[in-house]
C-alpha cells in the first residue's frame, strides 16, 4: 500500500464518519508481508508466507466516551461497518478517565525510510537456515540438535490519522535469525544455549556470528557444577540486566502508576532510586534499533527520554491521557486503545560521568575474585512481582573464580529490584548492543543465589 492509497483510506473513513454523524475519530493501520522458515536436521519443518492488514479505529461520542473496534476489511463497506461498531461501543466507554488526541500528533517529524529491497523469499531463507543449522551441528561433537531455530523477514507499513488532520506514515523491514543448540554428553544433563540476530534485511544478518555464538555459549555450559546457596557478588550480562529493567519497567510507566500496579507513586519523580552511577534512557529512534518507529500509536513523535539520571528518577513514560493527569506532554510510548497502554521502546543503560564510588577493578573479563556471572534470566513472567519489586528467577550463568568460568548446573537469583539498583557497585565502561537495547555489564554487591541441591 503506497501513500496515495493510504490517503484514500483516510478519505473513506472521513466520508463515512460524516454520513454517520461521527465528528471525532482516529485510527492506526498496519500492513505486512511476512516470510519465515524452520528446519529440523536439514528438513523443512515449517514454511510460512502471509499478508496481513489490520485497522484499529476509535470513535468519540458526544459525551467524549471512546468506542474501539478492529477490522481487516478495508473496503468502503468494511470501514463503514467498523465506524458504526465503534460508535455503538462508545456508549460503554470509560466515563472516569477521558482519552483525547495527542497534542503532538500533528507535530512535524523527519524520518527516513530504509532503502527498499525485495524479500529474499522462502527458498532463499530455507537454504540459509539449513546451512546455518548444518554448521552449528559440526561445531562440537556434543551438539546433537538445534531444536529451536528460525529465520524470517517482515516488511511492514504503519499509518496514524485522525479527524483533526493528523496523518503519519512510515515503513520498515526486519529480518531475524535464532539458533538454539542442545548438547548431550553421557551421564550428564543436556545443556542448551543460543543466539539471536536482527537486521533490516537478510543480507544484514551475520549468519556465521550467530552460529559461532550459539556454539560457544552451549559448549561453555558443558562442564557444570552445582552452586552452594548463599549471598554472592553478581555481574549481570547486558542482555540479562536489560531483561530485568524491562521486567520492572512499571516503575517508570505512568499508566502502571495510575493503576496502582507499580512500585513507584505519583510522587516518585525526583527520588533517588538507584546508584549515583546509573543513567537510563529510552531511545526508540536509536540507529541500532532495527524496529525503530518515528511515532507511537497515538501519533506522538518518538523521542530520546532520560528516565534515570545519576540514580534519580527524572521522567516517566506517558500516553496522552497519563500526560494530562501528570500535567506534562506525552512521550511517544503509547499503544492505541480505549485505555491506552504504555511501554518502553529501546532502553539504554549508561554509566554516569560523575560517579566516583565505583570499583573499576570489577571487570567480567579480568576480575580474579569470586563472583557469579549471569548470562540469561528465565521464567520472567512467573518469577517477577513487578508491583512489589521482588524477583526470583532461574538463570544461565557461571561461577567465576581466579578467572576460570564454571557453568552453574541450576540456580535461581532473588532480590528486591529497588535495593538492587542502589547496590550497584560498578557499571563497566564498554556498552554492548543487544536485541532489546544497549547496556554494559553491571555489578551488584550481593544477591541471594539458591542452588539446586
Amino acid at each position: 500500500m503506497n501513500t496515495d492509497k493510504l490517503s484514500t483510506l483516510t478519505e473513506l473513513i472521513a466520508k463515512n464518519a460524516k454520513q454517520l454523524s461521527i465528528h471525532k475519530w482516529d485510527y492506526g493501520a498496519s500492513f505486512s508481508n511476512d516470510y519465515s522458515v524452520q528446519v529440523d536436521r536439514g528438513v523443512a519443518k515449517q514454511l510460512k508466507a502471509s499478508q496481513k492488514q489490520i485497522l484499529t479505529l476509535r470513535v468519540w461520542n458526544k459525551k467524549n466516551q471512546v468506542g474501539i473496534t478492529t477490522t481487516s476489511d478495508l473496503s468502503e463497506y468494511g470501514l463503514k461497518k467498523a465506524l458504526n461498531q465503534a460508535n455503538q461501543a462508545s456508549a460503554y466507554g470509560n466515563q472516569n478517565e477521558q482519552t483525547n488526541f495527542s497534542p503532538l500528533a500533528k507535530m512535524i517529524i523527519e524520518h527516513k525510510n530504509p532503502d527498499k529491497k525485495n524479500p529474499a523469499g522462502i527458498k532463499k531463507l530455507l537454504t540459509v537456515l539449513k546451512e546455518a543449522e548444518k554448521n552449528l551441528l559440526t561445531k562440537h561433537p556434543s551438539i546433537k540438535s538445534v531444536p529451536y531455530n528460525g529465520l524470517s523477514e517482515s516488511f511492514f507499513k504503519r499509518i496514524y490519522a485522525n479527524s483533526e488532520g493528523a496523518s503519519r506514515f512510515y515503513k520498515n523491514s526486519q529480518a531475524a535469525l535464532y539458533l538454539y543448540a542442545r548438547a548431550e554428553e553421557s551421564e550428564k544433563k543436556p545443556r542448551s544455549s543460543g543466539s539471536f540476530k536482527l537486521g533490516h534485511f537478510l543480507q544484514e544478518i551475520d549468519i556465521d556470528s550467530c552460529v559461532n555464538e550459539a556454539a560457544d555459549k552451549t559448549i561453555s555450559h558443558l562442564n557444570y557444577e552445582p552452586i552452594k546457596t548463599g549471598k554472592y557478588k553478581v555481574c549481570f550480562s547486558p542482555e540479562a540486566f536489560l531483561t530485568l529493567i524491562s521486567a520492572f519497567s512499571s516503575m517508570f510507566n505512568a499508566r502502571s502508576i495510575i493503576d496502582g500496579v507499580s512500585i513507584s507513586t505519583k510522587n516518585s519523580l525526583g527520588e533517588i532510586i538507584g546508584s549515583e552511577g546509573l543513567n537510563l534512557y529510552d531511545d526508540g529512534l536509536h540507529e541500532k534499533n532495527i524496529s525503530s518507529a518515528p511515532f507511537d500509536g497515538e501519533g506522538t513523535p518518538t523521542q530520546k527520554l532520560c528516565i534515570i539520571n545519576a540514580g534519580k528518577l527524572t521522567n516517566l513514560l506517558h500516553s496522552e491521557s497519563t500526560a494530562r493527569i501528570f500535567n506534562t506532554n506525552p512521550t511517544g510510548h503509547a499503544g492505541l486503545g480505549s485505555k491506552v497502554s504504555v511501554s518502553p521502546d529501546w532502553l539504554i543503560v549508561e554509566r554516569s560521568e560523575h560517579v566516583s564510588s565505583f570499583d573499576d577493578t570489577l571487570n567480567h573479563q579480568t576480575y580474579l575474585g569470586d563472583f557469579v556471572l549471569i548470562e540469561e534470566l528465565n521464567a520472567i513472567h512467573a518469577g517477577v512481582k513487578s508491583s512489589q519489586g521482588s524477583f526470583s528467577l532461574p538463570f544461565d550463568g557461571w561461577f567465576v573464580r581466579d578467572g576460570e568460568k564454571i557453568s552453574i548446573e541450576a540456580a535461581t537469583v532473588a532480590g528486591d529490584f529497588k535495593m538492587l539498583l542502589k547496590e550497584i557497585i560498578n557499571i563497566e565502561k564498554i556498552q554492548e548492543i543487544t536485541t532489546s537495547g544497549i547496556a554494559p555489564h553491571v555489578w551488584i554487591s550481593n544477591l541471594s543465589i539458591t542452588g539446586e541441591a
